[in-house]
Order: structure tokens, then C-alpha cells, then sequence
């Protein structure tokens, strides 16, 4: 079992337990921990054989359609070194009346949303820039065995479920890195901004930035230790905005319904 967003809210012990499932279906281990994890291994191994495939199920990484998945995610702008932009995460329930390409959701989702200025603020004579507004899912916490994290290394693609207005967003991926302010990023391109639409993205077309600059040399994500996820605006065009986020996912698989979810 890995953690997904009906567990966030768990606290040390139940996260504990289900970090203790998840590790014992992994094969990433020697010596002394190989111990614990062996004979939980070997039932898997014989039982599903999954071991020498890939995955073929979606791994949920954040999912709208419960309104108390908004509580797992922290909205931010520049409001944080005294700008004027503001950034809400809003939880939306389902839309009632449905026709295909329809505007509107048959599942609840988030709405990212809010203002963006780029005015400095008067009082901080070291800040020379403003314009952005983020959010990002929250730390997951610790387990007995350390920090959980996503690894999401057997997946090919990130998918998302959204609705934008067109304007220039990016995906955020933060990992366990060596330097904490790294971020990982990717244009989210919306190929029909007022509709609702899927999009993959491989991970290994995200490029590693540091606030904001891609930085070089460019290393490899680490995808065995995904921290938090999350999307941004830094077009930095001022007025309002908004996109609609019902879930993100890993997939190996390019399906834009339900097919495969448990």
C-alpha cells in the first residue's frame, strides 16, 4: 500500500503501519531490513507476480473529488514577502447537470484562484519582485520508518485532471533532494482552456530550477522520493485567474476515463 490522500490525515501510528505495508511489497532493500521485508515479499511475489511487471494501476498522488482533500494542501503568493496577489484553493462540488465537453464536473474538484499584482510593496525596499501565486500539497509527515514520500519511479507519466483559463501555469515538484529549494518544473499546456481535459506529462521532461532559474548541471529526479506536488503562476500578467484541478495521478498508461482506479 502506498500513501494516498484518504491517509494524510492519519496520525503517527495508523501512518506508520501503512508505511510498513507499502515497504514490504518493495524490493529496494538489503541486509537487515531485507529481513522484514522477505517473507511479505515472497507471498506477493508468488500470489500476483508483480514483481516482474510493470504497474498497471494509477497511483493517486492528489484526488478533489472529497472535499477534505483541500486540508492536505497549503495555498501561497507573494502576499508572503508583503505583495498585493492573492492565491485561494477552494474546494467545488459536483456539477449536477452534465453534457459532453461540458464546462462544468460530475466530480467534486479544487479551484485555484485569485488575483495577481505585480505593485511592490512600499515598506520592502529589498524585494524587486512580485506577480506569483501558488499551492502545493503539505509534508505527509513521519512513520516509524522516517519521512513518508511518494515514489512514483515505476511510472512513466504524471496525469491531471483539469480546467484552465489559458494563462501560463507550471507543475512543481519537490523531492528529498540534496538542496531543498530545488524545485522541479514542467508547462502545464492546456490544449482546451474552458473545458476540462487530461494531460500527461513524462517525468522525465521536468527540468530542475532553483527559484525559478533552471539550474545546471541538471540531475536526475529523484522519483523514489517525491515530497510534494503542486502547481504555480508566474506570468506575472496582472488580474485574475483560475484553474480547476480534479486529480493527479502516475500512470503508464494514456487513458483519459476512470478505467484502471480503485
Amino acid at each position: 500500500m502506498r500513501p494516498s490522500p484518504r491517509h494524510l490525515a492519519k496520525g503517527f501510528l495508523g501512518r506508520s503501519v501503512d508505511e510498513f505495508k507499502r515497504l514490504s511489497t518493495s524490493s529496494m532493500f538489503t541486509g537487515p531490513k531485507k529481513i522484514l521485508v522477505t517473507v511479505n515479499l515472497t507471498i506477493l511475489l508468488v500470489l500476483k507476480a508483480e514483481g516482474l511487471r510493470e504497474p498497471t494501476k494509477p497511483y493517486i498522488l492528489a484526488s478533489f473529488r472529497d472535499s477534505k482533500a483541500i486540508q492536505d494542501c497549503k495555498a501561497m503568493s507573494d502576499k508572503d514577502i508583503g505583495g498585493f496577489s492573492t492565491a485561494n484553493l477552494d474546494w467545488v462540488p459536483p456539477s449536477k447537470n452534465q453534457t459532453p465537453n461540458a464546462t462544468g464536473s460530475s466530480h467534486g474538484h479544487a479551484k485555484f484562484h485569485g488575483n495577481i499584482s505585480i505593485e511592490l510593496p512600499i515598506n520592502r525596499p529589498e524585494v524587486h519582485r512580485t506577480g506569483y501565486a501558488a499551492w502545493r500539497t503539505k509534508d505527509k509527515g513521519y512513520t516509524i520508518f522516517g519521512k513518508t514520500l511518494w515514489d512514483i519511479d515505476p511510472y512513466e507519466f504524471l496525469a491531471l485532471r483539469i480546467k484552465s483559463d489559458g494563462r501560463k501555469y507550471f507543475i512543481n515538484l519537490q523531492t528529498e533532494s540534496i538542496v531543498p529549494t530545488d524545485i522541479h518544473q514542467h508547462r502545464l499546456y492546456a490544449k482546451r482552456p474552458g473545458e476540462w481535459e487530461t494531460l500527461f506529462v513524462p517525468w522525465t521532461e521536468f527540468v530542475r530550477t532553483n527559484h525559478g532559474v533552471v539550474v545546471e548541471p541538471q540531475r536526475e529526479m529523484l522519483r523514489q522520493s517525491l515530497r510534494t506536488i503542486g502547481i504555480g503562476l508566474t506570468d506575472r500578467v496582472p488580474g485574475n485567474f483560475e484553474l480547476c484541478i480534479e486529480r493527479m495521478w502516475a500512470t503508464n498508461e494514456m487513458k483519459n476515463d476512470d478505467s484502471g482506479f480503485e
